[in-house]
């Protein structure tokens, strides 16, 4: 894993995340989760498989999604 490919994750799910906490619109919230998920199928896939633990519906699928957003951004940042 390159510093690059960390840092722009790190920067991505915080600013979505940001928004995702303080949103009250179900419409902009599945949005970025959609997005996310987006991201998270096109990013490094060995920090993928580093932030998700194998578990393959980290950061895709809506029950667990802000948890896991949420542990994307802490891992990130101690990454950094």
């Amino acid at each position: 894993m390159d510093r690059y490919s960390i840092e722009s994750a790190y920067a991505f799910f915080h600013q979505k995340l940001r928004v995702y906490e303080h949103s009250t619109s179900e419409r902009e919230m599945d949005h970025i989760e959609e997005v996310i998920a987006s991201y998270a199928n096109t990013m490094s896939q060995s920090l993928y498989r580093e932030l998700s633990g194998g578990n393959e519906a980290y950061l895709r699928e809506h029950p667990s999604f802000k948890d896991d957003l949420t542990d994307a951004v802490s891992k990130l940042e101690a990454m950094l």
